[in-house]
């Protein structure tokens, strides 16, 4: 995805929902969520075990599906995570990246006006000098 495209407003907007979600993302607790995660892992290790001493059993298989379910919601939840991340450094990168061309733009706008005005300055002052030796000619 080109952000080079986006307008400065779409750019910060999106950096702000970002860092919103980032926030109440450390607000809420990230070691429950981890232990959801291991007690997945876990119900899907009983349930094989139980297959394996017991045979197949409904509740069994359930035990696996609910496990295998829990994993990867939280499989999916880290990858987002980590995929907002990414975009968020991206963002502040090219934010960086603008700013410091509108500074380079306005630093050689500067430095082209002050060109300009000692130009004007050399150009004027010949043509005084030259008007009043045109004077003294005529005298």
């Amino acid at each position: 995805m080109s952000m080079k495209k986006w307008t400065d407003e779409e750019l910060i907007s999106t950096r702000d929902k970002l860092e919103a979600l980032g926030a109440r993302q450390k607000k809420s607790s990230n070691t429950m969520w981890h232990l959801t995660a291991f007690l997945g892992a876990f119900a899907v290790s009983t349930g094989i075990a139980f297959i394996f001493f017991d045979g197949v059993d409904l509740l069994n298989v359930l035990l696996i599906v609910m496990g295998s379910i829990t994993c990867l919601a939280w499989y999916k939840s880290e990858k987002q995570r980590k995929d907002n991340q990414n975009f968020l450094f991206e963002i502040n990168s090219e934010l960086k990246r603008r700013e410091k061309n509108s500074a380079k733009n306005k630093a050689k706008s500067n430095s082209d006006k002050d060109k300009d005005n000692k130009n004007e300055t050399v150009a004027a002052a010949p043509a005084e000098s030259g008007s009043s030796n045109e004077e003294s000619q005529q005298k």
